[in-house]
């Protein structure tokens, strides 16, 4: 042993899209502050602990997608996706642990999160996150609807 610390242990992948076309650059700069550990482009040279951090840009309301490669797994998705949004001033939405498709986590650069709805479109860019709305419970896109389309009434 040389004394060094073995890195801590990654989770895997986290998916988020934060609102404005940010430069790649800094939401890199503001994930590794949040991760207390380097982050590295995608196809960049390896470095031991660092997270592989790939930004791209598409269309629609959250047109910066992120997407984090080895993940650590002693930092929670959500409090990393709360400090980016905080130090970018971006909305941030991530994935819930529900099986809906249209569900997800809006994080507001203050902090707050709460779950909403939003229509996600395959585009030649990319999908496109459009139509931000409240996760009421009570709703249709709760209740096994599709997203956006409320069920015919009844005859």
């Amino acid at each position: 042993m040389d004394g060094m610390a073995d890195p801590p242990a990654a989770t895997g992948l986290w998916n988020w899209c934060l609102d404005g076309t940010l430069d790649p650059g800094r939401v890199r700069a503001a994930v590794a502050v949040a991760v207390r550990r380097p982050t590295i482009e995608l196809a960049g040279p390896p470095v031991p602990g660092a997270v592989q951090c790939d930004v791209w840009h598409t269309e629609g309301e959250f047109p910066t997608v992120v997407d984090c490669y080895l993940a650590p797994s002693d930092v929670p998705e959500s409090v990393a996706a709360r400090a980016v949004a905080a130090r970018l001033d971006s909305r941030c939405l991530l994935p819930d642990d529900s099986l809906d498709p249209s569900r997800h986590l809006l994080i507001t650069p203050d902090g707050g999160i709460r779950p909403v709805h939003v229509d996600v479109a395959d585009t030649d860019a990319g999908p496109r996150w459009t139509n931000v709305r409240p996760c009421t419970g009570i709703d249709v896109w709760c209740q096994g609807g599709r997203g956006g389309s409320r069920p015919a009434a009844a005859a």
